[in-house]
């Protein structure tokens, strides 16, 4: 304020008030990102770190359960092409006992937000975990002895009734649900893929 003869001058800082709300909708906003960030983080590290030997007692269980097992990668075309109706599929037949597990054969520096994010993208609304080996020449013989790392591979196990599938390839979507009907439904069988097509098994000779 400045008295100039009679007249009293005032002078505001300009903006200052606006100055002020500002800073406040800048610390709300990093407020937000922080919450936005963790969220994100959260998510990404709901994806399980596995060893092969966690794998394979997913499976191992002696019930009735149908356990499907699909190896697969973010970078594998065959692979994104057939899990949506393996999710489809197996939500089909869920009342069934019917689980599905997607392992990401992923490199590390995709593990956990790249897989994640991927997922969330294309609604891979199931069960996945990252498999936290390198050594294919040990872990892939866990799973099959002819397997020689190639994906899309695919596991379909019944411990209960004895039933074992395992192709090392795709699996179109009525050869897949062909498979997970004889899974349920015949105690004591291996599966045989042939041109892309579940043939009936034959039931295991006793030993």
């Amino acid at each position: 304020m400045l008295l100039c003869g009679s007249t009293v001058l005032t002078f505001h800082a300009p903006g200052l008030k606006d100055f002020s709300v500002f800073l406040s909708m800048i610390k709300q906003l990093l407020s937000f990102l922080i919450i936005i960030s963790f969220a994100t983080v959260c998510r990404a590290q709901s994806i399980p770190k596995w060893k092969m030997e966690d794998v394979v007692r997913s499976f191992s269980e002696n019930n009735d359960t149908v356990y499907v097992v699909n190896f697969w990668a973010t970078f594998c075309k065959p692979c994104i092409e057939e899990i949506p109706d393996f999710i489809r599929i197996v939500k089909k037949y869920e009342g069934q006992k019917v689980k599905l597990l997607l392992v990401s054969l992923d490199l590390p520096n995709f593990y956990p937000a790249k897989i994640a994010s991927f997922a969330k993208k294309n609604k891979y609304n199931t069960n996945i975990v990252w498999l936290d080996e390198t050594n294919a020449d040990i872990f892939c013989p866990m799973i099959d002895k002819k397997w020689s790392g190639a994906i899309p591979a695919t596991i379909i196990v019944n411990a209960k009734t004895g039933y074992r599938l395992f192709v090392e390839d795709q699996i179109k979507p009525a050869a897949f649900e062909a498979a997970i009907k004889l899974a349920i439904a015949k105690p004591g069988t291996v599966g045989r893929l042939t041109d892309h097509s579940i043939v009936e098994p034959k039931l295991q000779e006793p030993e």
